[in-house]
């Protein structure tokens, strides 16, 4: 049982619909704003995002800098444990569209109509 613990760990970082997201982001366009975050992945919205960003950074996986000036500014990075999760991420996004093409060469069009019923 112990052996998965340490699996347990490492998904609690993962879960969730948006941190690989926002971790992908930050991998590929480096350090952002929140208005960058939030234009790039449109479909989330500020509180999800803010309690995302949140967590990350409570767990050291992204940095925060908030720069003394008017109007605050603030920018988020990946830090520089958190870089030991881009490999994961990008085999997981790799795995993710080889996926999606198998489910399209086993249903086509019809694994979208039915996963919508």
């Amino acid at each position: 049982m112990k052996q998965y613990c340490k699996f347990e760990s490492a998904l609690d970082i993962l879960i969730g619909k948006w941190k690989p997201v926002i971790l992908l982001q930050l991998i590929a366009n480096g350090t952002m704003r929140f208005s960058e975050l939030l234009k790039a992945i449109p479909d989330i919205n500020k509180r999800m995002l803010t309690q995302q960003l949140r967590e990350l950074e409570y767990n050291d996986i992204v940095h925060r800098e908030v720069y003394n000036q008017v109007p605050p500014k603030v920018e988020y990075s990946i830090s520089e444990y958190g870089q030991g999760l881009s490999k994961v991420l990008q085999v997981m996004n790799d795995w993710g569209e080889e996926h999606i093409e198998h489910m399209e060469s086993l249903h086509g069009a019809d694994r979208l109509e039915k996963k919508s019923d």
